[in-house]
């Protein structure tokens, strides 16, 4: 492994597609990043172009190579993490996608999960693969596929369709495609569909059959940390092996070093996610939770964890961006939040896809609340920011709740920890100290971890765990009353939100 320097993650997120250089001490050695377009068809509808996808996927790998001035030959491995819930069907024949990405946020198909839930409601199939019946997760997605894309159905059947969350279309891509590519995923990848059994780790025949979804479409589960596949002949990456994936909010969990049972981490992208390991046994949630896998290296054990999701953080910021056009930046959001003292009355309450943990109500919608002729745009920008910390102090006290253990520090990380009124507003609000690392990409090099674990070019996780290094520190500093006093409203704006899609209301 000497002539070996390095690890390459592709990290392939919801806004942009991104390839990340890290050396054996887990820093950052280069990065290369493209966004891709965020197509909305209708109401509800959120899709991406997988081409463009796989496009940006070359040219982002292409772009750090050139920018670190290396090739192939010094990289060990390549790790990639993704966007989860994100799915896409295409044909093993032409590698042709069949429709579009159908993208986690994407609520349409409501009504299919209302189907399937039937009499038994949306917990029918919890114990079997640790989620509700959602529309947040993959296997729907991919059953509205087969419904209404014209022939889809039949082509499936035949066995000419392959399906796959955004991982699964990378790798595909990445080891020759049509021409020998690996359909394969990892299981924190397959615990999001909906479709694999949490206790054993393989797809369950009957759930598929529900949904309508042929076995034969189904990619190959395989552990976090392990060979994949290697990349293709006329490619960038000509046999290096592909030797890590997770899915993004596990990705981040490792890279944060969360290997003991009771560490946790909270990342704060598009949306916000909360993930508490919980060892080798899965958790089932009372508090609104979803059980989740969080890694599995090689043939160890499985390690599971509660999550808590929140469709919307960061989004909300591009939202008042690019929708309503009070910031012309994503960072400037912190200085307008800045510009007034507090809130003003107002709260925000981020419901566009519905409330995710831990209400779990897809009958919510957004609404912005406690207005007078007091409040401006700074209120406003600093109710955008507030609502991300008061959605992350649900999730935790939701976490505590399940865990039976109180955490005592917060771990952090994604782009939104940049903003240092966001972070010590968290601190408040959770009332336990907020940790940022040092590195805090800690997605991308997560994935790099598992990659390099696989190969050797890290001997375990205590190598990562070495590597970890606190960046900054948030100590909460507001009065409990007030903290108090300011939860109390966010739960009185959460009920407003409650109950606004009627049956007639076709989204």
């Amino acid at each position: 492994m000497t002539d070996k320097k390095y690890v390459l993650s592709i990290d392939q997120g919801t806004t942009s597609s991104r390839a990340i250089l890290f050396d054996h001490s887990g820093t950052i050695i280069a990065v290369d990043q493209k966004e891709h377009e965020q197509i909305f068809p209708r109401a509800g509808w959120v899709e991406h172009d997988p081409k463009e996808i796989w496009d940006n996927t070359r040219a982002v790998v292409a772009g750090v190579l050139s920018k670190a001035e290396i090739n192939r030959h010094e990289i060990a491995a390549v790790g990639i993490t993704n966007q989860r819930e994100s799915a896409v069907v295409w044909d093993k024949t032409t590698g042709e996608p069949v429709y579009n990405v159908i993208v986690w946020q994407d609520t349409r198909t409501q009504a299919i999960c209302d189907r399937l839930a039937g009499d038994e409601g949306p917990d029918k199939y919890k114990d079997r693969v640790g989620l509700g019946l959602a529309t947040y997760f993959s296997g729907p997605k991919v059953t509205w596929i087969l419904e209404n894309v014209e022939g889809a159905r039949e082509r499936a059947e035949a066995g000419d369709l392959l399906m796959g969350t955004m991982d699964t279309w990378v790798l595909w891509n990445l080891t020759g495609g049509v021409s020998g590519g690996v359909h394969a995923t990892d299981v924190t990848n397959a615990s999001r569909t909906m479709l694999m059994n949490i206790d054993t780790l393989d797809w369950n025949e009957e759930i598929c059959a529900d949904m309508g979804i042929p076995m034969s479409m189904l990619p190959e589960i395989k552990p976090s940390a392990g060979e994949f596949g290697r990349g293709r002949k006329n490619g960038l990456l000509v046999d290096t092996p592909i030797s890590g994936i997770l899915g993004d909010q596990q990705a981040a969990t490792f890279g944060q070093a969360c290997f003991e049972v009771g560490q946790a981490k909270n990342t704060y992208g598009t949306g916000c996610f909360m993930l508490m390991n919980t060892g080798t046994t899965p958790v089932r949630s009372d508090n609104g939770l979803l059980t989740t896998v969080c890694y599995q290296i090689g043939d160890e054990p499985a390690v599971y964890a509660l999550e808590g999701s929140i469709a919307v953080a960061g989004s909300l910021v591009q939202w008042l961006r690019d929708n309503l056009g009070i910031i012309t930046d994503s960072k400037d959001i912190e200085a307008l939040a800045a510009s007034v003292d507090d809130n003003g009355g107002a709260y925000f309450v981020p419901a566009f896809s519905g409330l995710f943990a831990p209400h779990w109500r897809p009958d919510a919608r957004g609404a912005l609340v406690g207005l007078t002729r007091y409040v401006n745009k700074g209120h406003i920008a600093r109710a955008v920011e507030e609502s991300t910390a008061f959605q992350t102090r649900e999730v935790l006290e939701a976490m505590n709740a399940d865990s039976g253990q109180a955490l005592t520090e917060l771990k952090v990380d994604g782009g939104m920890t940049r903003d240092e009124l966001l972070m010590q507003f968290q601190a408040d609000q959770v009332g336990v100290p907020v940790v940022r690392p040092q590195v805090t990409e800690t997605t991308a090099l997560g994935a790099a971890y598992a990659a390099g674990i696989a190969v050797g070019f890290w001997s375990g996780t205590q190598d990562v765990i070495d590597n970890w290094a606190e960046g900054k520190r948030w100590q909460p500093a507001m009065d409990e009353a007030e903290r108090d006093r300011l939860f109390r409203n966010w739960n009185k704006a959460v009920a407003r939100t409650l109950d606004w899609v009627d049956d007639d209301v076709v989204e």
